[in-house]
């Protein structure tokens, strides 16, 4: 990130996370985009969603084929609009939300359990609990490895802890 002519911090959306993982992927948002939220990261989240990216994201990529992200860093203001939790991980650039091209939802959560000893949260995300719709991610410094399933209920999402 370098400064613009006007000094306004300008931020290279091609900047790679990783092998193959770069910037735009965690950023881009059709909420945002329709909603005129500039969704950018400072140096120190984008330092965070790098940490993601090689200590989870690259090494399950290698391992299970391409890797969509469909939800990844998210501005105070995005996150407030989709009804983020306010201390959310994506605020942070810690986490983000993966669905394989290739291999299973399910599958993935498993693997990173198995294969990444720093992990925060794996979360299957709706769907069935065989067929979660997505997995979020996170590798937030409190390392707690929690693995839960967010389904609704009444409503409201509710997280219960598993086993894989």
């Amino acid at each position: 990130m370098k400064p613009s002519a006007s000094g306004k911090l300008m931020v290279n959306l091609n900047m790679s996370l990783s092998a193959d993982f770069k910037l735009w992927e965690f950023v881009k948002s059709v909420t945002a985009d329709q909603n005129g939220i500039k969704n950018l990261p400072n140096e120190t989240e984008t330092a965070h969603l790098r940490l993601l990216c090689q200590k989870i994201l690259q090494p399950a990529r290698k391992a299970l084929g391409p890797l969509k992200i469909s939800s990844g860093f998210r501005s105070a203001e995005l996150n407030k609009l989709v009804g983020g939790a306010e201390n959310s991980d994506h605020r942070l650039g810690y986490a983000a939300d993966v669905i394989p091209y290739e291999a299973g939802t399910r599958k993935l959560a498993e693997w990173v359990v198995k294969n990444c000893p720093r992990f925060d949260q794996v979360i299957l995300e709706f769907g069935t609990l065989q067929n979660p719709s997505w997995i979020h991610l996170s590798v937030a410094p409190r390392n707690r490895k929690q693995i839960l399933r967010a389904t609704y209920k009444n409503n409201r999402v509710v997280y219960t802890p598993i086993k894989l």
